[in-house]
């Protein structure tokens, strides 16, 4: 009777072990890359819109159409501009690596000078066709890449989010911090804070809607602010298709030149 009650005793320790360890609370890094791992399917195909606003509220639309299809080791994402006439047929191609140190590499095709101009990396600063989103915004930024804490907990948009502070390893990194509203369970971005060079505050970066299709969580619209010019971006995705087939061939320099017909 004693072995089976210290054998029971062990089982019983044993299982409380366990569930404490099941509730652990999660760091900030397996946070952070479990938004980066969040699920959205192998392709995407969407009509895209960029809004800009400036200061005044004028605003200019540019229609897109966008393509991105994960490989396994590479993530593809190409954009092609449809309207109006002075951005029609510029295009720009991404490639990120999702499980290498490389850096995402990027193209731009520019039809007035018909030349493709390669991104270098002192060029991902730059404002992406003069929106508020950088060369580096569209790219992949991998959660190694930055140290994380959690800040507090706290309710946004009726969301409950986790508040996460990354700042970059690299000391000549552009902003000198970030600071993220991650929904929880849902592991979505719901709103960033992007901060400069000298710790001000830059931009901010808000999910304004997002839909489930096919069983993934989708962002469908977002809205970047410059604080500092006070002027906005908005790209708001419709015609959206998951997993529908996307050649592979659209994802190179020729289709990029070839544009859509």
């Amino acid at each position: 009777m004693k072995i089976f009650k210290f054998v029971m005793g062990m089982l019983i320790m044993g299982w409380f072990a366990l569930d404490g360890m099941a509730q652990q609370p999660l760091t900030a890094m397996q946070i952070m890359e479990k938004v980066y791992n969040r699920p959205d399917g192998n392709e995407m195909e969407a009509r895209l819109s960029m809004i800009l606003i400036n200061s005044r509220g004028n605003q200019r639309v540019r229609e897109i159409k966008q393509y991105i299809k994960d490989f396994g080791d590479v993530e593809k994402r190409i954009m092609f501009f449809l309207k109006p006439a002075d951005v029609r047929n510029t295009a720009f191609m991404n490639w990120s690596y999702k499980h290498s140190d490389k850096d995402d590499d990027q193209w731009i095709y520019l039809p007035a000078l018909k030349k493709i101009k390669r991104i270098s990396s002192d060029s991902k600063g730059d404002y992406f066709m003069g929106s508020d989103f950088t060369y580096d915004d569209l790219g992949d930024r991998k959660p190694e890449e930055d140290r994380h804490r959690i800040l507090r907990e706290e309710v946004l948009d009726g969301e409950s989010c986790y508040v996460i502070e990354s700042i970059p390893l690299e000391s000549d990194y552009m902003y000198s911090r970030t600071v993220t509203w991650i929904v929880k369970d849902k592991w979505i971005g719901l709103k960033k804070e992007f901060y400069d060079e000298d710790g001000d505050h830059l931009k901010t970066l808000r999910i304004k809607k997002y839909e489930k299709i096919k069983g993934y969580w989708i962002i469908l619209e977002t809205e970047m602010h410059n604080v500092q010019k006070n002027h906005t971006t908005i790209m708001r995705l419709s015609d959206v298709q998951i997993d529908a087939g996307i050649p592979a061939n659209i994802f190179t320099e020729r289709m990029m030149r070839r544009g859509m017909r």
